[in-house]
Formats: structure tokens, sequence, C-alpha cells
């Protein structure tokens, strides 16, 4: 299998056919990617040009149908699925990558041809060619009924997802677009129970892997170069981004406190909320989803980290109403728009009522969550998301209700602040997720 037959597969698992048999739905791109590549036998440096062909293709689907269309005399919804996806792949690598274009051409015309028959290798090879001689420039403004098509189609986006972020990031609008499209940069927090963050940078370093230390949370590492696996860390630390560690950063816990940590997936906030604790105080987390809860409970023995573990929907009244904690972490299910650059098939998968709709369960959870903060304690919100229905808008309906006020954010995060005082981190800036914080204390 060649690096090119990979992307395709891959690509064509995140987007099956029309009519596609049981068992054949719709893959993740990173799921899909490894799930090929074990059976693909390829080099290191094959399975790099892989992954930027396939996970390239996949974000600038738009944009790259907008290049394919004019060259087709019928609507690229016409061909069979894996020719179109065969053109779109060729033409990212003849757009975004330093090709070789003998090589584009040959191999993926070969493809066609294996993947279809030779009437259609013929087609590819046309469409490619007239492509080459042609050289279209990249998407124009003048061509567009309005900006935000234009930067929609420029950037491969959905347009309400540019038209949410012009009301949120108006300013930078163009610049957030344009970071979306850039790998989202890699990032580790470092398990205090089991290193120092120096101690876990060196032996990063002698296998291989460079880093330097956030400018934000304490215990996270950025990585520079080379890549990271939980199984790398064994417990001493973790894969997380830099903007998911924030929200345990602002909740701030200290040795010796009470800890909810609610919505607690998989455990990476758990984890970091843990670590602070020093083995001392006390965490609870609750998680819906037995699986979930099951891998946390594995991740959390393996950092070391002692905590409870209540495996139910928090939009109820899971604990008793006396029970209270100093410091409350709801990290809540969101629609995910902020992590746009991370996945890159999320901005064709998500809908435009989507932070309408989870909206909903971030207020019930919110107020169950709510109910236990001590009186002097902290309750932070946070979501990967900057959905205003989803964040300010939940915000806003909350303190109308509940007798909570907003509270001291860390110094560190001036530049991320709102006007509010919250922490709102933009899509793909500096290789960050988008997420939105927002630190709360009950009214005395």
């Amino acid at each position: 299998m060649s690096a090119r037959e990979l992307a395709l597969r891959v690509v064509s698992d995140v987007f099956p056919a029309p009519g596609a048999k049981p068992g054949e739905s719709a893959r993740s791109a990173h799921a899909a990617f490894d799930y090929r590549v074990r059976r693909a036998g390829l080099s290191a440096r094959d399975v790099a040009f892989a992954a930027e062909l396939a996970y390239g293709a996949i974000k600038m689907r738009r944009t790259l149908d907008w290049y394919v269309s004019p060259l087709l005399t019928k609507r690229l919804s016409e061909l069979p699925a894996v020719i179109a996806e065969i053109l779109r792949l060729a033409v990212y690598e003849l757009v975004y990558t330093r090709a070789d274009e003998h090589a584009t051409l040959f191999e993926f015309v070969n493809l066609a041809k294996r993947f279809g028959h030779r009437g259609v290798g013929n087609l590819v090879n046309a469409v490619l060619r007239r492509f080459l001689r042609e050289r279209p420039p990249a998407p124009a403004r003048e061509l567009f009924i309005d900006e935000d098509e234009y930067l929609a189609t420029r950037y491969s986006l959905p347009t309400w997802l540019v038209r949410q972020w012009r009301q949120t990031f108006n300013g930078r609008l163009e610049e957030v677009c344009l970071a979306v499209n850039a790998p989202a940069g890699p990032a580790l927090v470092v398990n205090a129970l089991r290193a120092t963050v120096d101690e876990a940078a060196v032996q990063l370093a002698e296998a291989g892997v460079e880093t330097r230390r956030s400018p934000f949370v304490a215990e996270t590492l950025l990585v520079q170069r080379g890549q990271i696996s939980e199984a790398m860390g064994d417990g001493r630390w973790w894969p997380q981004s830099e903007s998911s560690a924030m929200a345990a950063d602002a909740l701030d816990p200290q040795p010796g406190e009470s800890v909810l940590d609610v919505c607690s997936g998989r455990g990476n906030k758990a984890l970091q909320i843990g670590a602070r604790l020093a083995r001392t105080g006390t965490l609870l987390c609750v998680e819906r989803d037995p699986r979930k809860a099951a891998t946390l409970a594995q991740r959390l023995e393996r950092g070391d980290v002692v905590a409870g573990i209540l495996t139910g929907d928090a939009t109820q009244a899971l604990l008793p109403v006396e029970q209270h904690f100093d410091r409350v972490l709801l990290d809540a299910p969101c629609s995910g728009t902020g992590i746009v650059g991370r996945q890159p098939e999320a901005r064709w998968k998500k809908q435009s009522t989507d932070g309408e709709r989870l909206a909903i369960t971030q207020r019930a959870l919110l107020e169950q969550a709510a109910r236990h903060v001590c009186p002097s304690g902290t309750l932070v919100y946070a979501v990967c998301s900057t959905d205003p229905r989803e964040t300010t808008e939940v915000m806003e309906w909350f303190l109308a209700r509940e007798k909570f006020e907003r509270g001291p954010i860390p110094a560190a995060y001036e530049s991320l602040l709102t006007d509010a005082g919250d922490v709102l981190v933009p899509p793909g800036i500096d290789g960050r997720d988008g997420f939105y914080i927002a630190r709360l204390v009950p009214r005395s």
C-alpha cells in the first residue's frame, strides 16, 4: 500500500459512500488513520506523508471542491464517491504540498483505475492535467456574495461557523480561520506526584521530544518537536491540550481541600487536580458513561491519584444536598467548536444548532454543581466551545438565577480575558484549542 492509498482509505472511512453497508459507519480521522496505518506496512516518512494528505484533505474539503468543480462537466457529487475523494486528495497535494507533479498524477490516476475503471482513470487524468495547465488562484473576495462566504470557502469552513466566530472574534476573524488549519499544538501535563516538570522535560528530551513550558499552566509542557503518547508517560505525564489544562489551573485546588470534578470523562483534569492535592484532601469524580468511568479508574491508579468515582447523570441530584466542596469543576459537554483545528473532520460533523441544544444540558449541570459549593468555595465552568449560546449566555443566565459572582482569574490569563472577566481562548491561535472558562464564587 502506498502513502496516497492509505490517505484515500482514511478519507473514505471518514466520509463513507452513500448507501455504505452496516458496519461501515464513519470513523473519526484519527481513529481511521490509526486503524489503517497498522495494516499498511509503510515507512515513518510515508506514514507522515499519508497523515498530511488525509488530514489536510479532510480539513480543506470545501476549498478543494471549489477548485475541482469548475473542471468537471457534471457535479462532483455525481461522481463515484471514491473518485471524488481521489480528486480532492490529488488537488490538495498539488496546492498545499511541495508535490512532485508527475508522481502525483501517476499515482492518483492509477488509484482511480484500481478503485474504478479505465474510464474514470482517464477522467481523473484529464481533470488534473487541466488543473495544472490553468493553475487556478486561491479563492478571491470579489467572487463571493459576502465576506463570510469568502472566508468559509478560502479557509474551508462551514459558513455558519465563520458567522459565529465573527460575532465572538470580529477583530481577529480571519486570523482564527487561518489558524484552525495549522497543526494543533501537542502538549502534556506532568504528574507532580511522580516527577517534576524539569525531570519530565529531561526524560522527554532523552526520548527525542523537545518541549517548552506553558506560559499559563505550571505543570504543562508544550511539545515543539517529536511525538508523544500516554504509554510513554507511564503515569508520570499524559497528553492534554494546553487549553484543557487551563480549566483545572483556574480552579486552583490546594492540598487538603475537597474537590468535586463533574463530567470527568477519561480523567485528564481529575489527574491534574489529584496531583495538585498532593495526596491530601479528597477528590470525587462524576461521570455518566460507564466505559469512560472505567478508563478514568485505570488512569487514576496508574497516576497514583486517589479519588472516588460516582457513575451517574450529573444533571440529576446524585449527592446529598448537605455535601459541599471547596472547589467544583464542571467541564461540561459541549458542541466542541473550539477543537475543529485538532479534529480534522469536526467542522463537517457539527451542526449550527448544537450550541442551542447543548446549552439546556449545561444549564442543568451548572444548577446541580452550584448546590455543592462551600460558602467560601469556588466553581469553575468550562467548555471547549466559543459559541456564545454555551458560554456567555449560559453564564449570564446562571448569574441571574444563582447567588454567585465572578471570581478572580490568575494574572497569567490577562491577555485572554473578556470584558466580563472570563477566559476566552481563540481557536487555533498559537496552536491552542478554543476554550471558555468562567471562575465563580458564592455571593456573600
